[in-house]
C-alpha cells in the first residue's frame, strides 16, 4: 500500500504554482492534471466506460468518469466498474444509447447502460445545489433528490475527496476541486463538507468510509472520524436492501477480517449484527467463528473462487441460533427446535438487513445440514454429499470445529476431508465402517384431541357391552345344550 502511496506522490509531487493547490483545497479553482503528468491512459480503461463517454461526447453531451475508478487508477489498483457522470438528463441518455439503457431509481434517477445481461456501466446526470428542490426527513437524510447541476455544483455533492477527482475525455486531464489530489498522496480519507451534516444526509457514508479507509489503508481524517460512532445510529432509517448490498461490499473483499475489526472499534457492527454483536463479548468461540468465517471468505477470493451471501449469514448468525435452540430442545426434536429458531433469527436479523429469500432458504439449508453431517453411515454420505448446499455446510462445519476446539466436532470435518478425497468405491467402504447410530424408541403419542378421545371411549365401551352380551348369550346356549 505504501508503494501506492509513494507512487502518487511522484506523479502528483507541488509544482511551481502551489497557489492553484491552495485554492483549489478553498473551493475557489480546481487543480487540473494535463496527460503528461498522471499515469491514467485510455488502456486502462474497460471498452463499455470509454463507449459511454464517447457516445455521449458525440451526441454534444460533456462527460467525465468519475469516483473509485479514477482513484483506483491513479492508486495502480484495478477499478471493480467505471461510473460516468454528465450534464445529459436520463431521459436524453435513454435517447442517445436507446434499448441499452435503462433509468432506475426514486431518490435520485441513474442511468444503466448495458453491454451484455449484467455488464452494464451507471451514467448520472451532474447532482445541483437547489435545496429548495431536495427533500429531507426530520434527521436530515435526503429522501429525495433529482436536482440537477453542473460539473461545479456535482463535486460538491460527492461524499468523500478521493472520489471526486473527474477524467475528462476530451483532453485526458484530471480535474480536482476538493484537494483529492492531496488527500491521496497524503494516505488520507476527508468527507467533502461537515461530516456530521453529511453522515445525516447518507447515513451509509458510516460504514463507507471504514470500507474504504482498509480498503485503501488511508487513515480517516480526525473531523471525518470524530462522529462515526454517534452518527451509527442513523443506519435504522436505512432501507434493509440497501444495506444488504452495502453488508456484501464491507465482507465480501480481501480484507473482511480487518474490516471488521474497525466496525467493532467504531461500534457500526451492531447496527448491522445486533444480536451476534450482543454475543461477541460474552464469548470468545463466537468472534472466533466470526473471524474464521472471514478469514475463509479472503482466501476463496484471493485464489479467485467465488463467494456465497447465504455462507457469510449462515456463520455470522450461528451463534445467535444455537442458542435460540437450546430452550426449545426441551420440548421439540433438534430439527423441529432448530427449525423454530432458525424462523425466529432470521425474522430478527431481517429488521436490520434484508437478505433475499434464496439466500434465506440456503442459510437454512446450511443450518440444518450441520444436524445431518453427523448421520454418515452407508448410503447416507453419498446422499449428504449430493445435497447442492453440502460444501457450504463441510466449510460451517469446519469453522464451528476450528472456533470452539471441539474434538469430536474436528474428528467429523477430518472424516468428511478424507471421505470427498477417497474414490466412489473407497467410500462405500470407509462409509460402511460408521456405525450406525441408535434409534430412540418412539413413544406411542396420546390422542389429545378431547371430542376424538370421547367418542373413542363411548366406542370401546359400547363394543365392551356387545361382547358381554355375546358372551352371556352364548353361556346360556350353552347350559340349555
Amino acid at each position: 500500500m505504501q508503494r501506492w502511496v509513494n507512487a502518487v506522490k511522484k506523479l502528483f509531487s507541488p509544482r511551481k504554482d502551489s497557489s492553484a493547490q491552495v485554492s483549489a483545497q478553498n473551493a475557489t479553482a480546481p487543480i487540473r492534471v494535463p496527460r503528461s503528468e498522471h499515469n491514467i491512459s485510455r488502456k486502462m480503461i474497460d471498452k463499455p466506460a470509454l463507449d459511454v463517454l464517447y457516445g455521449l461526447k458525440r451526441a454534444g453531451y460533456d462527460a467525465y468518469l468519475v469516483g473509485g475508478g479514477v482513484r483506483d487508477l491513479l492508486l495502480g489498483l484495478e477499478p471493480k466498474d467505471f461510473d460516468v457522470v454528465t450534464n445529459a438528463r436520463p431521459e436524453e441518455i435513454k435517447r442517445v444509447f436507446g434499448r441499452k439503457c435503462r433509468i432506475i431509481g426514486r431518490r435520485f434517477r441513474l442511468a444503466h447502460v448495458y453491454f451484455g445481461r449484467d455488464n452494464y456501466v451507471e451514467v448520472a446526470t451532474f447532482r445541483g445545489q437547489g435545496e429548495g428542490q431536495r427533500k429531507t426527513d426530520g434527521q436530515g437524510r435526503i429522501i429525495y433528490d433529482n436536482v440537477y447541476g453542473t460539473l461545479e455544483e456535482d463535486v460538491w455533492r460527492r461524499d468523500f475527496t478521493v472520489n471526486a477527482l473527474y477524467y475528462d475525455i476530451r483532453n485526458f486531464s484530471i480535474i480536482d476541486y476538493t484537494g483529492g489530489l492531496n488527500d491521496l498522496r497524503n494516505g488520507q480519507l476527508r468527507l467533502i463538507g461537515d461530516p456530521e451534516t453529511r453522515y445525516r444526509e447518507d447515513p451509509v457514508r458510516t460504514i463507507r468510509a471504514v470500507r474504504f479507509a482498509v480498503k485503501l489503508g488511508f487513515n480517516i481524517e480526525p473531523q471525518t472520524e470524530k462522529p462515526l460512532r454517534e452518527m451509527g445510529a442513523l443506519l435504522a432509517e436505512v432501507s434493509p436492501a440497501r444495506l444488504f448490498e452495502e453488508t456484501l461490499k464491507l465482507f465480501h473483499n480481501r480484507q473482511a477480517v480487518e474490516v471488521f475489526e474497525k466496525l467493532r472499534h467504531y461500534d457500526l457492527f451492531r447496527h448491522l449484527f445486533p444480536v451476534t454483536d450482543a454475543l461477541l463479548d460474552e464469548d470468545e468461540a463466537v468472534a472466533a467463528l466470526v473471524v474464521a468465517g472471514l478469514q475463509s471468505t479472503e482466501r476463496r477470493l484471493q485464489i479467485g473462487k467465488g463467494v456465497n451471501p447465504a455462507f457469510l449469514f449462515a456463520f455470522m448468525l450461528w451463534s445467535v441460533l444455537e442458542r435460540r435452540m437450546q430452550p426449545l430442545l426441551a420440548e421439540h426434536s433438534p430439527q423441529e427446535a432448530m427449525a423454530k429458531a432458525a424462523d425466529a433469527v432470521i425474522a430478527e436479523q431481517m429488521k436490520h438487513i434484508a437478505v433475499p429469500r434464496r439466500f434465506t432458504q440456503q442459510v437454512r439449508d446450511i443450518w440444518h445440514l450441520q444436524l445431518r453431517l453427523p448421520n454418515r453411515h452407508g448410503e447416507r454420505a453419498a446422499r449428504l454429499m449430493e445435497h447442492p448446499r453440502f460444501r457450504a455446510a463441510y466449510d460451517l462445519l469446519g469453522l464451528r470445529a476450528e472456533a470452539s476446539g471441539d474434538e469430536a466436532l474436528k474428528a467429523l470435518h477430518a472424516w468428511w476431508t478424507e471421505y470427498q478425497a477417497l474414490s466412489p468405491v473407497e467410500r462405500v467402504a470407509f462409509a460402511a465402517q460408521v456405525a450406525r447410530p441408535k434409534r430412540k424408541r418412539k413413544r406411542r403419542r396420546r390422542n389429545r384431541n378431547p371430542y376424538r378421545r370421547r367418542a373413542g371411549e363411548a366406542g370401546n365401551g359400547a363394543a365392551n357391552a356387545s361382547s358381554d352380551q355375546n358372551a352371556s348369550a352364548s353361556g346360556g346356549a350353552a347350559g340349555d345344550a
